[in-house]
């Protein structure tokens, strides 16, 4: 979003006298991490700073994506969970220091939106830590500071992509109408922008635009304290609000494994059961998650401690799909406290080169040809890694079974172009949620079967979750056993499994060592492999 050289003179008016409420903050706190900050150990985005005394917004940031963290100011958190003089204080210096150094540089990076928007929701949320013991000349300073990011954000906010980031500066300059004095017709009007944002990116099913969903765990967590901030006032809530958190309710219980985590499609990384029980505590929603999820384009099976989620869908469309990950048809596979079958999902904390790996088909519990990912990402610097082709058509037939077993058979047509070919792949589960069984099939265009002269090659891979222990057995089974002393079998009827090792990205420390099936076949001598994994001990 080019907007070249902009002047806060631009965005100078009137000071607000007072902030009228404090949105409560649902992400998980750590004071511990505010005695660090207090002795200058930044540990951000993955990245730590040590600044020996000096402020850190006059250093280099180690990294990208620490220079997010600590211009987003969500470490404030940490600040007020502390709940002592000291740690206000330090709060309200380094505010200061960020007032100073950074406050009116509107072209830096601290300003790009989905930076600014999520300062905002963190400085109304803590100002009771950052004004405690305050003077009055800070107050006016950070009022100031306030009201100027939100005049440019307001500013800025009708050319940001429809996305995330989008939604979030509307939850913020919502936020920004209920806490600073303002008229009815611009908290209505912020409002009505939020709603709109409701009706285009949270789809009827409940999922988001962009098919991950971690995006709506992310929304959610600041959806929730706004929509409370808007009962505190005793303001009337946009009107999609509440029924549109209800959907997302619904669309996150869909994507919850067993154990209760998310599962790692298009983006989505791990999520500690903290946070996710933050949120989930407010969740008003009644019933079972969907068997289908028909708008978002995923299938879900369920069945006695057995949860099975699958990909079945295309990507998005344009600017949409820079964060489309080429899974189609790959599944996760958990049973009671553990997942055993994952996707090797999006690095923790941001890592360019990880991401475009864990990106690829490879990094999916799917089937690969000729080493080739089902999408191709655009390498042009000013698209950026848009989707260019591949999966376009994702065709879908139930296969539920009257004996009570469940399933579903899905054909894309993402080797299509380069290869003249598709990948069908077919998933049943068993009532009692003990067996999966699943068969791969390549095929030509019309569903032909494959010619003798074909050259192509396929691998069919099963992530394995870096907690579970693999062992494979002479007949070449492969047992895989959990912590709690669950235990799947994996069995290939006509090709022998291999275990190779694999990379994890989607970890809290970061991209952790694991093991990988990998099945690998020629669809010109075996057009289809046929395999299975079998629960052989664990509590029903």
């Amino acid at each position: 979003m080019a907007l070249g050289r902009i002047s806060a003179i631009r965005f100078a008016g009137a000071v607000p006298n007072r902030l009228i409420v404090a949105p409560i903050d649902l992400r998980v706190a750590d004071p511990h991490i505010a005695t660090e900050i207090y002795y200058g150990r930044f540990p951000l985005g993955g990245a730590f700073l040590d600044t020996e005394g000096a402020s850190p917004f006059g250093m280099s940031a180690p990294s990208q994506g620490f220079f997010t963290e600590l211009h987003g100011f969500g470490w404030l958190r940490h600040m007020r969970a502390a709940n002592h003089d000291l740690a206000a204080a330090n709060a309200r210096s380094l505010v200061d220091d960020w007032i100073t150094a950074h406050g009116r540089q509107l072209n830096s990076d601290a300003f790009k939106p989905e930076i600014l928007s999520t300062r905002l929701i963190a400085w109304f949320s803590h100002s009771p830590v950052v004004l405690r013991g305050a003077d009055h000349g800070f107050y006016r300073r950070f009022l100031k500071s306030i009201a100027l990011q939100v005049r440019f954000l307001r500013h800025v906010a009708p050319s940001v992509p429809v996305g995330e980031t989008r939604f979030r500066v509307r939850i913020a300059l919502a936020m920004a109408s209920l806490c600073l004095p303002a008229g009815p017709n611009a908290i209505r009007a912020a409002a009505r922008l939020l709603d709109e944002e409701f009706a285009r990116q949270i789809l009827p099913d409940g999922g988001h635009i962009s098919r991950n969903a971690q995006v709506l765990l992310n929304l959610l967590t600041d959806l929730l304290p706004l929509r409370q901030t808007y009962v505190n006032v005793g303001s009337r809530l946009p009107p999609r609000m509440t029924p549109g958190i209800d959907r997302i309710f619904t669309g996150l219980k869909f994507f919850r494994h067993s154990n209760g985590e998310l599962s790692l499609f298009n983006g989505a990384t791990t999520v500690s059961a903290d946070t996710l029980l933050s949120v989930l505590r407010y969740d008003d929603s009644s019933g079972q998650a969907f068997r289908e999820a028909p708008h978002s384009r995923f299938q879900r099976l369920a069945a006695g401690r057995t949860v099975v989620i699958a990909d079945t869908g295309p990507p998005p469309q344009g600017a949409m799909s820079r964060t489309a990950f080429a899974g189609c048809t790959a599944f996760e596979l958990s049973s009671g406290s553990s997942r055993f079958i994952v996707n090797a999902g999006n690095p923790f904390h941001p890592n360019e080169m990880q991401r475009s790996f864990a990106r690829m088909t490879a990094a999916h519990s799917t089937v690969t040809l000729n080493d080739t990912s089902s999408l191709r990402y655009s390498q042009s610097g000013f698209l950026g890694p848009v989707v260019i082709g591949g999966v376009s058509r994702v065709d879908i037939e139930n296969l539920d079974e009257a004996d009570g077993a469940i399933g579903f058979s899905a054909i894309h047509d993402g080797y299509a172009a380069p290869f003249d070919k598709l990948h069908r792949r077919e998933l049943r589960l068993s009532a009692d949620g003990h067996s999966l069984s699943g068969r791969d099939r390549i095929l030509r265009p019309g569903e032909r079967v494959i010619v003798a002269g074909d050259r192509e090659e396929a691998v069919a891979r099963f992530h394995v979750h870096p907690t579970i222990a693999i062992h494979q057995h002479d007949d070449g089974t492969v047992l895989l056993t959990a912590g709690d002393g669950e235990s799947w079998m994996f069995r290939c009827e006509n090709v022998r499994p291999d275990i190779e090792d694999d990379v994890h990205f989607a970890d809290l420390a970061g991209p952790r060592a694991c093991r990988q099936i990998a099945v690998a076949f020629a669809p010109r001598d075996c057009a289809e492999i046929n395999w299975s994994f079998s629960r052989v001990s664990g509590r029903d």
